[in-house]
C-alpha cells in the first residue's frame, strides 16, 4: 500500500491516538491524515477530520473505507484494535512511551515512517532544549516541593512515569516515585492514607477528561491536615497537556514548573 504518493512514505495515515495527531502535524503532515479519534482536539484544525472512534473503541468499516496507508496507534490498550487491522491487512505502527525519553524517540520513529526525519529531529531538539532550560532554573531552588500527581480518582491512581518525571523536571518531587516503573494503571493504585501520610504540599490532578472536582479532593477524610489542603495548593491540570505522550508534555511542563515556582513564592 506503500507508494501511493510521488514520495514512497504513507500519504493517508489514521491516527488512533491525540498524540499521534499531534505529531503528524507538528511535524508538517497534518495535509496526510485521514482519521482521528474523537478526542482530538489540538491542533483545532484537527478537529474537521473524520473522526473514527474513541481510544479503545473503533469503527473498523469507517477506518477501511478511509484507505489509510498507514495507522498509528498507542500502548497495549489499543492492541485488539491493532490486531483487527492487520488482519484486515492494514499497516499498522503501534507505539508505547512511558518515558520521557520514550515520547521522544516515538516522535523521531513516527517522523522517520513519514519521511519526515529533520522535521522529527529539529521538534526533538527543540522539546530537549525547553526541557534543559527548565531543569536547569528549577535546579538552584533551594526547596523541592512534595507533589502528588492523581490520573484518576476512583480509586486513586498516581501518574504514569513521563508525569513523574515532568514533576521532577519541572522542580517538585512526586511523592509515589517508585511507581514510576509501573506501567500500568491498576500498578499505581495508592490509598488516600499513605498519600495523607506522604503529606504533599502540592496536588495535581488530572482524571482522564473528566472534570476534576476540587472540593471533593479537599474534603477527603484525613485530608485536612495534608499541606496541600490547608495551604490551597490543589490544581487541575489539563489532561492534554499532561496525560498525551506527545509534544503538548511541554504544555503541562511549563504549567507545573510555574505552579511549583509559585508556591517558593509565597
Amino acid at each position: 500500500m506503500y507508494g501511493k504518493g510521488d514520495i514512497g512514505f504513507p500519504q493517508r495515515i489514521a491516527c488512533l491516538s491525540t498524540e499521534h495527531v499531534e505529531i503528524c502535524y507538528a511535524l508538517g503532515a497534518g495535509d496526510r491524515v485521514v482519521a482521528v479519534p474523537g478526542t482530538a482536539h489540538r491542533p483545532p484544525e484537527a478537529r474537521e477530520k473524520p473522526k473514527i472512534g474513541g481510544f479503545t473503541t473503533f469503527r473498523v468499516d469507517k477506518i477501511r473505507e478511509l484507505e489509510p496507508d498507514l495507522v498509528l496507534a498507542f500502548s497495549d490498550l489499543q492492541a485488539d484494535i491493532c490486531a483487527e487491522l492487520i488482519r484486515g491487512g492494514l499497516p499498522v505502527f503501534c507505539s508505547n512511551p512511558r518515558s520521557v525519553d520514550d515520547i521522544l524517540e516515538n516522535i523521531l520513529l513516527v517522523g522517520g515512517l513519514l519521511g519526515l526525519e529533520k522535521a522529527a529531529r529539529d521538534l526533538v531538539q527543540d522539546m530537549r532544549d525547553d526541557i534543559r532550560q527548565i531543569r536547569e532554573f528549577s535546579s538552584v531552588w533551594p526547596d523541592r516541593p512534595r507533589v502528588y500527581f492523581e490520573e484518576w480518582h476512583d480509586p486513586l491512581i498516581a501518574g504514569i512515569r513521563w508525569v513523574s518525571e515532568i514533576i521532577e523536571l519541572a522542580g517538585g518531587r512526586d511523592i509515589f516515585p517508585e511507581l514510576r516503573d509501573k506501567p500500568s494503571a491498576k500498578e499505581r493504585i495508592v490509598d488516600p492514607g499513605e498519600v495523607a501520610r506522604r503529606d504533599p504540599q502540592i496536588i495535581l490532578a488530572s482524571w482522564c477528561g473528566k472534570p476534576v472536582d476540587v472540593d471533593a479532593i479537599r474534603g477527603r477524610a484525613g485530608w485536612s491536615s495534608v499541606s496541600a489542603v490547608k495551604e490551597g495548593r490543589i490544581h487541575e491540570v489539563d489532561g492534554a497537556d499532561i496525560l498525551s505522550p506527545g509534544p503538548s508534555v511541554m504544555a503541562g511542563l511549563r504549567v507545573i514548573h510555574e505552579i511549583v515556582q509559585q508556591g517558593l513564592d509565597r
